[in-house]
């Protein structure tokens, strides 16, 4: 990175995973918007913070691991990047730092830095309320000002001293296709538009596609007894696309895998049911109407460990928003060939299941809008305020 003018900002950003370069890519735009363009950018990110400019340190694939049983082998090249991440930070010396979620890398960053004279932002807080209550407690000694994307987010923080604001959650400026025709979008992916259409959503992580994808394909194949004519559209990214290649030989159904974020939602506009994996690309369903069941497991080890730190009823982000289960959620155990085909099929035949979940999905995305702007806006306008005060 070339050596900024004093006068304008630098602002350091780091994303562990797919979700966080979504959302880095976004507050950068919304940066750059605020700013008029000046402002300048370094850190961590995938594909989409590279095409707003940010060059990344080391490919965020490094650290992109979730589960504790998962994590263990990388541990060793993930605290060697955990300490040439502090050392460029030093180097560098930027207005603030933005940490987006992957709190098991970001957060060692931050709290390895504090008292450095940088701003420490973190945007997307702990989930203090699914697990480990007493962290809210410990990122509150460190960190300067939390962003969160869920409103019932910032009173687990202020207890604590830590300045918090409420953005609102991404999800609400998606890209979503809201006027496009569904018979343009089947042809464009070789789709028959009378017959079933199924999403099949096995995780963005290398280790969600080797766990859940043999398990989602073995659904598929049961369905098609009850289901003949059922296509498939596999939404994917590229950090992944190798394992879902994989995965699609010898598949039951015809299917497409489409990559990109346009991609994705029109896979999501042309779907009748989806299945995925736990994670925010429920929520995004959600937002785009589509009637969804959510499975997900974990190794046995790491199984073991939640079952005794999580605090939480569901997983679904709809789910928790309404403290009922507008999604069907198979987690584990039930995570299951017999128990993804029943609640998927009963999708599939009964209309009222499905407007009834629209209808929750309504409800659920309400709750998420915080003020007049946009997420990545609100962000960006927070995190400037927040270098405005520390420079006077």
């Amino acid at each position: 990175m070339t050596e900024p003018k004093s006068d304008v900002p630098v602002i350091y950003l780091i994303a562990g995973e797919p979700s966080g370069d979504q959302l880095g890519a976004r507050l950068m735009a919304a940066l750059k918007q605020e700013t008029g363009g000046k402002i300048r950018f370094a850190g961590l990110g995938g594909e989409r913070m590279s095409a707003e400019g940010l060059e990344s340190l080391f490919p965020i694939s490094e650290i992109s691991v979730m589960g504790l049983a998962e994590v263990l082998p990388h541990i060793p090249n993930i605290l060697r990047r955990i300490k040439q991440t502090k050392e460029h930070i030093l180097k560098i010396k930027p207005s603030a730092l933005v940490t987006i979620d992957a709190p098991g890398f970001s957060l060692k960053v931050s709290k390895g830095l504090k008292g450095q004279s940088i701003p420490l932002i973190h945007y997307v807080a702990p989930s203090v309320w699914a697990w480990k209550p007493k962290r809210a407690e410990k990122v509150s000694k460190y960190l300067d000002h939390l962003l969160t994307l869920l409103p019932f987010e910032p009173p687990y923080f202020e207890k604590h001293g830590l300045e918090t604001t409420f953005v609102g959650h991404p999800v609400l400026e998606g890209e979503q296709i809201t006027e496009a025709d569904r018979d343009a979008i089947c042809d464009e992916f070789s789709l028959d538009p009378c017959a079933p259409i199924l999403t099949v959503l096995p995780g963005s992580r290398r280790g969600e596609v080797l766990r859940l994808g043999p398990l989602f394909k073995e659904a598929v194949i049961e369905l098609r007894k009850s289901l003949p004519n059922l296509q498939c559209v596999i939404p994917t990214v590229s950090n992944v696309r190798p394992f879902i290649d994989e995965l699609i030989e010898q598949w039951p159904t015809p299917v497409r895998v489409i990559e990109g974020v346009k991609g994705k939602h029109k896979a999501f506009k042309c779907s009748d049911v989806a299945l995925a994996a736990s994670g925010t690309v429920a929520l995004e369903l959600a937002v785009d109407h589509v009637p969804t069941v959510v499975a997900y497991k974990v190794s046995p080890v790491t199984a073991f460990f939640a079952k005794f730190l999580l605090k939480i009823k569901y997983v679904s982000l709809a789910n928790i928003l309404l403290n009922r289960e507008v999604q069907p959620e198979l987690i584990q155990k039930n995570c299951n060939v017999p128990d993804i085909v029943k609640h998927i099929s009963s999708l599939f035949r009964d209309r009222q299941k499905r407007e009834d979940q629209i209808k929750g999905y309504t409800e659920a995305v309400a709750k998420l809008k915080a003020e007049n702007h946009m997420p990545s806006i609100k962000a960006a306008k927070t995190i400037l305020s927040v270098i405005s005060a520390s420079n006077k």
